[in-house]
């Protein structure tokens, strides 16, 4: 019989909706051992509110106001808020003794990142996970699975990048992420950066060391009320960075990058096999395996549906995102349950990592100079 965890969303916006979606339809996993039940959603706009209630049959509480919110009974809180309210809702959610799913940076900032982490480490008993979706693709899984059999040989060099391009537009209105004030100082970087992480990071590739080149592109943007607003956030960073082993990991988060709609990329190159990967062709893995004295291919796999925990879905079909983010819950629940998950979410101390990294990104910039970690 499948364990039901009651879980309750803060921020029913895009992606609290995208959880409802793949939670609505968790019978698409095959014999899975937990199952997720909405129970209740906290929301300042009373049409969010509304959506839950005419969608989700198990959902018993519907409110505005926190402290009525983490009262009811609830097993989990996905926090979907915007950065600005990390550090608050993060830490009312674990004081009250709730497993926590967080959505990234985890804090505006390295300093509210600590503070978080600290309220964690005096709860113990609360289980805290980073949202990143895109490592549960299966030609990615295909890749992960490859090193640590040792396939790529000595990894010489890694790069990932996740941009998109509809910021190019200038009559695009303003959002919260183009003002540092709700965004942070990180710009695209807190938005988007750690999801270029996850991967490398859990391989074991820590930054020691960052160059970074930030833009500015689009200045001002009209509000709702048609008023030019200054846009002061970052919209494109490059990062160079390199280990303590001196390999190169080149990090790219864009929001301005014509001819991409959300792409996520990684690649690995090693001295014995290099493969690479891009959501903008979801079905294909391509590998490079070094022969000396041969000629250097790349081959082409079409790696369909095999999803980490298998679905209904047959292998010749298509992954995508919505799937993805059904994955990266299921190993969540997974390791709740107390099993051991196969590629396990972010934690909160490699979202510090990436904290620190894009506090050394910011300061790269300003100098115009490599910056230690």
């Amino acid at each position: 019989m499948q364990k039901v965890v009651r879980v309750g969303i803060i921020g029913g916006g895009l992606m609290g909706k995208e959880f409802a979606s793949a939670a609505a339809r968790w019978l698409h996993l095959e014999a899975f051992p937990v199952r997720p039940e909405i129970v209740a959603v906290c929301d300042p706009n009373p049409a969010v509110r509304d959506w839950f209630q005419s969608r989700v049959p198990s959902l018993e509480l519907a409110t505005d106001r926190r402290t009525e919110f983490l009262a009811h009974p609830l097993d989990v809180v996905y926090a979907a808020v915007p950065h600005y309210l990390h550090e608050e809702v993060y830490v009312d959610v674990i004081r009250a003794g709730r497993h926590l799913f967080a959505e990234k940076p985890f804090g505006m900032d390295l300093a509210q990142c600590d503070r978080i982490i600290a309220e964690l480490e005096l709860q113990p008993d609360v289980r805290c996970r980073v949202s990143s979706e895109f490592p549960y693709f299966p030609a990615v899984q295909r890749m992960i699975e490859m090193f640590h059999k040792g396939a790529f040989g000595d990894v010489f060099e890694i790069r990932a990048a996740f941009n998109h391009c509809s910021d190019l537009n200038p009559d695009k209105p303003l959002n919260w992420k183009r003002q540092a004030r709700f965004n942070g100082e990180y710009g695209c970087l807190g938005d988007l950066g750690m999801h270029v992480c996850h991967v490398p990071f859990r391989l074991g590739f820590h930054p020691a060391s960052v160059s970074a080149v930030l833009s500015n592109i689009v200045k001002q943007r009209r509000d709702s009320a048609g008023e030019l607003i200054d846009c002061d956030t970052w919209d494109n960073a490059t990062l160079l960075c390199r280990t303590a082993e001196g390999i190169p990991m080149l990090l790219e988060t864009k929001r301005i990058s014509p001819g991409d709609t959300n792409s996520w990329s990684i690649e690995l190159y090693g001295t014995e096999a290099s493969a690479r990967f891009s959501t903008q062709n979801p079905k294909l893995l391509q590998t490079l395996l070094y022969r000396p004295n041969e000629d250097q291919v790349w081959s082409a796999l079409a790696t369909g549906s095999q999803s980490t925990y298998p679905s209904v879905t047959g292998p010749i079909f298509e992954f995508g995102f919505s799937d993805a983010i059904q994955q990266m819950w299921a190993n969540y629940l997974v390791e709740l349950h107390g099993d051991t998950p196969v590629f396990g979410c972010v934690t909160p101390h490699e979202a510090r990592l990436s904290h620190q990294l894009f506090t050394a990104a910011l300061r790269s910039h300003s100098l115009k100079q490599e910056i230690a970690l």
